[in-house]
């Protein structure tokens, strides 16, 4: 098992950063951060698509990052370092490194994206993980990158840079197929990045997720994967149809908006996504909160 295995393994968190009135809210950034910090969740992803990282400027990702820095105690933290070239790529993730925090998250460049074959993709993961001073890990999301996504021949092929030790997988099939490409001696860590086949990933091979709905569940989230270890399978199994049903009710249909609109109904500060888009309307927030008593989540 590869060395970074433990400390990849577990829930995470992609954490949300709040709006009020399109500004930016540290303090509701550092409140949450703050409750997310007595869970069992095991660390967070700062700067992902859930924390709306292209909606934000250089400077305000970097504030953003600060309070990460104050505030991550003992959590694992990754953090997306994404650009569309390799040189701002690795620019971003050395000033990353230097802030202190674990592991850079490495989406695909998308704009160019009919250029994006596995070729390019994996010089540029590459090229990424030689220059990089912390682990990368790559992270496939076909949604939020253009359609553009890794192959499993390339992830299977990337797998073996000694720099490249996880993968986030987002794309809607979920990461059986790079599970399989990898097989069980491959040095990568695979973690899910929905709730909707967070369950079926773990037996397979992955060895966490990285949960939108553990913004404002991560108790649940969380619970899940402590019954999948102690093979609980039957209430392991409930317990996902109940977290995906959610799951439908929150991201599914609102994205980001509905992660943040759960949060406010749990006892987080979700707030507002930042123009142009928009929070989940009072109809659609009184639908959610019946959603998450009928499956029988607390409120806040």
């Amino acid at each position: 098992m590869h060395a970074h295995a433990k400390k990849l393994s577990g829930v995470f968190a992609p954490v949300v950063t709040p709006f009020r009135g399109d500004d930016l809210s540290l303090d509701d950034l550092r409140f949450n951060l703050r409750k997310l910090a007595v869970t069992d969740l095991a660390g967070y992803l700062a700067l992902g698509s859930n924390g709306e990282f292209r909606s934000l400027s250089d400077d305000e990702q970097f504030r953003v990052l600060e309070v990460f820095a104050e505030e991550k105690g003992e959590k694992t933290v990754m953090v997306g370092t994404a650009c569309e070239s390799t040189r701002q790529t690795v620019e971003k993730t050395k000033r990353v490194a230097a802030m202190g925090f674990e592991y850079a998250s490495v989406l695909t460049p998308s704009y160019f994206a009919k250029q994006m074959t596995d070729s390019v993709l994996t010089g540029y993961f590459e090229a990424v993980a030689d220059a990089s001073p912390i682990p990368v890990l790559l992270y496939n999301a076909p949604g939020f990158a253009g359609g553009v996504q890794l192959s499993p021949k390339a992830v299977r092929k990337l797998s073996g840079h000694p720099n490249i030790v996880g993968m986030k997988d987002s794309s809607a099939a979920g990461p059986d197929k790079f599970l399989t490409a990898l097989g069980r001696t491959a040095d990568l860590s695979v973690l899910a990045g929905s709730a909707n086949f967070f369950y079926a990933a773990l037996h397979l091979g992955a060895v966490g997720g990285i949960i939108s709905l553990a913004n404002a569940l991560p108790g649940p989230c969380c619970e899940l994967y402590r019954l999948f270890l102690e093979r609980e399978f039957d209430r392991a199994l409930d317990l996902h149809f109940r977290l995906a049903r959610l799951n439908g009710a929150v991201s599914g249909i609102w994205g980001v908006a509905g992660v943040k609109a759960a949060m406010d109904l749990t006892g987080f500060r979700g707030c507002e996504p930042r123009h142009p888009l928009v929070s989940v309307p009072e109809d659609g927030r009184d639908a959610m909160r019946r959603t998450i008593i009928e499956e029988g989540f607390p409120l806040d």
